[in-house]
């Protein structure tokens, strides 16, 4: 017997187990930072180079590239191989679902990803050691090297669109899964946040993990505060052994 569609939403809270901080908790980085923001706002991005400058230098420090799945992100993995069928929707750009073993094709990154650069003039797109591996070499803004053009991580900066196409299919999912798993996001982002109304508007049992409150606790079949590293691989390994 087929089982129903398993829908994974994955917020900041999934990684922060990895090392990675989140933005917008109690100790985000808007929070401690809020200057922070401007070196992933489009607009500053563009016509400043001294925020590119000061970009490229937060990439090099940053963790990102370095974190490690942790338990979570197997745990979406042991759901996987467990023959459920399992589709992740990640707000998160580090690839850790896809380095946890997820196949690429089962993760739609709604924010793009931090380990590829691309060109916001001819679209070239390249991995990101690469054009950091620039940066230690001197060039404090690298150029794209097909045609000269700003090079930009391959992330939705603040004033950027989402990939109408990636919605569209994470719509897509979300209608018709049967359920629905938002972790360790604050489900206050539109249009991503949006989507677990959606699930629950079309019949998905909406289950919530996450440390704070979210605007969507009170349409939530289940809600869990308990720490996600532990509490998602029992939540999962639940649904792996139960018909839904």
């Amino acid at each position: 017997m087929n089982k129903p569609l398993v829908a994974v939403l994955s917020g900041a809270g999934i990684s922060t187990d990895s090392g990675i901080p989140d933005y917008r908790g109690p100790n985000g980085l808007w929070r401690r930072d809020p200057e922070a923001e401007k070196l992933v706002t489009y607009d500053h991005y563009m016509h400043d180079p001294e925020i590119r400058r000061r970009s490229w230098q937060q990439r090099r420090e940053n963790r990102t590239l370095r974190a490690r799945p942790n338990a979570a992100h197997r745990a979406v993995v042991d759901l996987e191989r467990s023959g459920t069928p399992v589709r992740v929707i990640t707000q998160n750009v580090d690839g850790l679902h896809q380095l946890a073993g997820l196949p690429a094709r089962k993760v739609l990154e709604l924010h793009g990803t931090a380990r590829s650069v691309v060109c916001t003039k001819c679209a070239a797109r390249g991995p990101m050691e690469d054009a950091l591996a620039r940066v230690e070499a001197g060039e404090p803004d690298p150029p794209c090297l097909e045609c000269g053009g700003i090079l930009k991580s391959a992330t939705v900066m603040f004033g950027e669109r989402l990939d109408p196409v990636v919605l569209g299919e994470a719509l897509a999912i979300t209608k018709a899964c049967t359920v629905f798993v938002a972790v360790g996001s604050s489900l206050q982002v539109q249009p991503a946040a949006g989507l677990a109304g959606v699930a629950a508007d079309h019949g998905a049992r909406l289950i919530v993990v996450n440390a704070e409150p979210t605007p969507y606790d009170d349409r939530a079949h289940e809600v869990v505060r308990e720490p996600i590293g532990t509490s998602l691989p029992a939540l999962l390994s639940r649904l792996a052994d139960s018909a839904f």
